[in-house]
């Protein structure tokens, strides 16, 4: 592809672990990345690998929960890699506690990165992706939305991010958007290590049992949804939509 024709994407919380591996998958099927994360530094080393790979990639910082803040890293998206079409919403964060020691401000930042964010950023994307007639849009649910002890606030919001893809599916299939959500179960990210270390476990121990009770025996990694990602985001996916797919080494409810 040339700069003219090549498919934008714009991957969210895309500095490290499976939003990084995401971006630089893309970057290897031939799209523009827009790495986007919080913190627009951070979004270094990403960038780095997509460009010394011979891709074209643009660090982003942002606040997902933040409107102006989106819909001003949109517009520079658009102007400095071309109109975005691709959004994958992998943004998120982790407030884990019991119900009963479970603070609002705690809920209310999970919803608002998770939900909040992925809401903002595929509406401000789906504009460009109407213009066009073709879009992607990809969403991070987890098998946690089938209920997680722990983790009411991070079980909702992604439960939600399922509600929202089949929601998107509908509306913006008639313009040749397609919308489908991948649910991870185990992978191995930094994410999944401060679990471990708030569990008082080895981060070593807790991926060997999550890895008994998995039916292939091991634990995910991110290039196993990056993976996904591709396919979900290829011309050939464009009669998949409204789809979650569970990456999860076995069959779930």
């Amino acid at each position: 592809m040339t700069d003219g024709n090549q498919r934008v994407a714009v991957v969210s919380g895309a500095a490290r672990g499976i939003g990084a591996a995401i971006a630089k998958r893309l970057a290897s099927d031939g799209l523009a990345v827009a790495v986007l994360d919080l913190d627009e530094s951070a979004c270094g080393d990403t960038v780095a690998a997509v460009r010394d790979a011979g891709g074209r990639a643009l660090a982003i910082g942002a606040d997902v929960s933040d409107e102006a803040g989106v819909e001003a890293a949109v517009a520079r998206i658009a102007d400095e890699l071309g109109a975005p079409t691709v959004v994958v919403n992998n943004a998120g964060i982790t407030r884990d506690n019991l119900l009963f020691k479970m603070s609002v401000d705690d809920w209310d930042a999970v919803m608002n990165v998770h939900l909040r964010g992925a809401f903002l950023l595929t509406r401000a994307v789906q504009k460009y992706m109407v213009e066009q007639k073709w879009g992607r849009i990809v969403n991070l649910s987890s098998i946690s939305a089938l209920g997680n002890r722990g983790q009411v606030n991070y079980s909702a919001a992604k439960a939600g991010m399922q509600g929202l893809t089949k929601t998107l599916a509908l509306e913006l299939g008639p313009f040749g958007v397609t919308a489908n959500a991948i649910a991870p179960g185990f992978i191995a990210t930094e994410m999944t290590a401060a679990t471990a270390e708030r569990l008082g476990v080895s981060f070593e121990d807790f991926m060997e049992a999550a890895a008994a009770e998995t039916p292939v025996r091991r634990v995910g990694l991110p290039a196993d949804i990056a993976h996904t990602a591709s396919f979900l985001i290829s011309e050939g996916a464009g009669f998949v939509s409204g789809q979650v797919i569970y990456v999860a080494g076995g069959p779930k409810d």
